[in-house]
C-alpha cells in the first residue's frame, strides 16, 4: 500500500496581517524641552504601542507626529491629548485609521540639492521633476545652510538612472547641483576618496606655477587648457609642457609649494572623513615633488603622480618613468581600492579635467568638481560651488555634525570652510 503524504495545513491568519486600528497624533507649536516626553507619557496611560514617530523643528516651531495603536478608550485618549497639548500651549490633531504606514517603494535614492543660494523656484522645479517621474518624497532634511544650502531628499518609487537624467537637466536649467545616489549601505560604510590635485584639491595648475619661473607661463597654460578639454592627448601635452621647464632651478619647487592654495573646504573634508574611517588618495598628472608633500601635510594615505627629472640642481625638461595619464589614474584608483580592501563601488572619485574621466567612470561615485563642460556631462554628479567640503553633504553628513565634531576636538570650524 502506497503511503501519500498528507498536505500541509494552511497557516492560520496572523494577527500581524490584519490591519489594526491606529491613531495619528500631530502636535504643532513653539518648541520647548519636554514636549515629546509629555505626549508619550499621555499615550502610555492608554497602553498604546508606538509604530512610527517623526519630528522637525523650523525656526523654533515644532511639528511632532506619532502613529500609535488605538487605545481601548479612544474618546478618553482624545480628551487626555487635548489637555496635554493645551498645557504645552500647542495645537493637536488626532486622526483615526487602520494599519501602519505604507512601505516605501522600490528605487530608493537620496537626492541631494545644493545651491548658493537655493531658491524656492529651483527647489520647486526639482521636486516637480521627481513627482513627474512617479516617485515620492518620503523625507526632507537640511544638511547645510552656509556657505551653501544643501537639502537631502529621501525618494522612492523611481528608477535611479531615469531620475538622475531628468534631474540633471533640470539642475542645469535652475543653476543648482543635484546628486542622485542609491539608498544603500555603501553610503554609510568605509570608503576611499580618490582626488585629482590641480584645480580640484588645490587652486590652479602646478605646472603653470613652475612655468612662471621659466618665463613661459602663458604658453604652458594654453596647452594645459587644450589638454583639459580633451583636445590634445594628455601624455603628449605633458611632455611638451615639461620640455619648456628645462633649466628651472629645483629650489623653485619649494617656492611653488609654499604658494599653493588649497580649495576651500579641502582640509575640513579630509579631517572630517578621516575621523569616520575614510581613506584618501591623490592621483595627479602633476609631479611627485609637490604631491608627496601635499599628502604628508594633509594625512593622505596614497599618492601617485609623475616625477620630474632633476640633474645638477635643475629640471632637465623630462619625466622619469611612465606618465600618469587618463588610463593611469583609473588604474591607480583600482589598485588603491584593492590595498584598502574595498570594491570600486565604494570609491568616490573627484576631478575636473578630461584626463579624470576614466577615473570618474571607474568609481562607484564620480564627481565632476567645477569641471569642464564635457566632464560635467559625463560624470554621475557635478558640483559647481567652490567648496570641496560640499562632498560631505552628499554622504549624509550635516554641517552641524561637522562643527560639533570639530568643537569636540578643540577646533573652531572657519567659515567659509578651509
Amino acid at each position: 500500500m502506497t503511503e501519500h503524504a498528507m498536505p500541509s495545513p494552511l497557516p492560520e491568519p496572523s494577527t500581524a496581517d490584519v490591519p489594526s486600528e491606529t491613531l495619528l497624533v500631530t502636535l504643532t507649536g513653539k518648541d520647548r524641552p519636554g514636549v515629546t516626553s509629555t505626549v508619550l507619557a499621555t499615550l502610555a496611560r492608554g497602553g498604546v504601542d508606538v509604530l512610527d514617530v517623526e519630528q522637525i523643528v523650523l525656526r523654533r516651531r515644532l511639528v511632532l507626529g506619532l502613529l500609535v495603536t488605538a487605545p481601548r478608550d479612544v474618546p478618553r485618549m482624545h480628551e487626555a491629548l487635548n489637555q496635554a497639548a493645551g498645557d504645552l500651549g500647542m495645537q493637536v490633531e488626532i486622526s483615526q485609521g487602520t494599519g501602519d504606514n505604507r512601505s516605501r517603494g522600490e528605487g530608493r535614492v537620496h537626492v541631494s540639492v545644493i545651491g548658493a543660494p537655493l531658491t524656492a523656484e529651483a527647489l520647486g522645479a526639482i521636486t516637480g521633476r521627481i513627482a513627474d517621474s512617479g516617485a515620492n518624497i518620503d523625507r526632507i532634511e537640511r544638511m547645510a545652510r552656509y556657505p551653501v544650502t544643501a537639502i537631502d531628499l529621501h525618494v522612492s518609487g523611481s528608477a535611479p538612472e531615469r531620475l538622475r537624467v531628468a534631474l540633471a537637466a533640470e539642475a542645469a536649467r535652475q543653476g543648482v547641483d543635484v546628486a542622485v545616489q542609491p539608498a544603500n549601505l555603501l553610503r554609510r560604510g568605509m570608503r576611499l576618496i580618490v582626488m585629482d590635485v590641480d584645480s580640484t584639491l588645490i587652486q590652479g595648475e602646478v605646472i603653470e606655477m613652475i612655468a612662471a619661473h621659466a618665463g613661459c607661463e602663458a604658453e604652458v597654460a594654453a596647452v594645459t587648457e587644450a589638454a583639459m578639454r580633451g583636445e590634445i592627448d594628455f601624455e603628449e601635452s605633458l611632455r611638451q609642457r615639461v620640455a619648456q621647464l628645462e633649466g628651472v632651478e629645483v629650489a623653485a619647487l619649494d617656492s611653488v609649494y609654499e604658494n599653493i592654495r588649497l580649495a576651500p573646504g579641502a582640509r575640513t573634508m579630509v579631517r572630517t572623513l578621516k575621523r569616520l574611517g575614510y581613506r584618501f588618495a591623490i592621483v595627479s598628472g602633476g609631479f611627485t615633488q609637490i604631491t608627496d608633500r601635499l599628502a604628508a601635510d594633509l594625512g593622505i594615505d596614497f599618492a601617485r603622480a609623475n616625477e620630474l627629472e632633476i640633474a645638477d640642481g635643475r629640471l632637465t625638461g623630462r619625466i622619469v618613468g611612465p606618465v600618469v595619464d587618463r588610463a593611469g589614474k583609473a588604474d591607480a584608483l583600482r589598485q588603491f581600492a584593492d590595498e584598502v580592501g574595498i570594491p570600486v563601488e565604494a570609491v568616490i572619485a573627484i576631478g575636473d579635467g578630461a584626463n579624470d574621466l576614466d577615473m570618474l567612470s571607474a568609481a562607484g561615485l564620480g564627481i565632476a568638481f567645477n569641471a569642464k563642460p564635457a566632464v560635467r556631462a559625463a560624470a554621475k554628479v557635478a558640483v559647481n560651488v567652490p567648496y570641496l567640503d560640499t562632498i560631505i553633504y552628499l554622504l549624509g553628513i550635516s554641517r552641524e555634525e561637522v562643527e560639533a565634531a570639530d568643537a569636540a576636538h578643540g577646533f573652531v570650524t572657519p567659515s567659509p570652510l578651509v
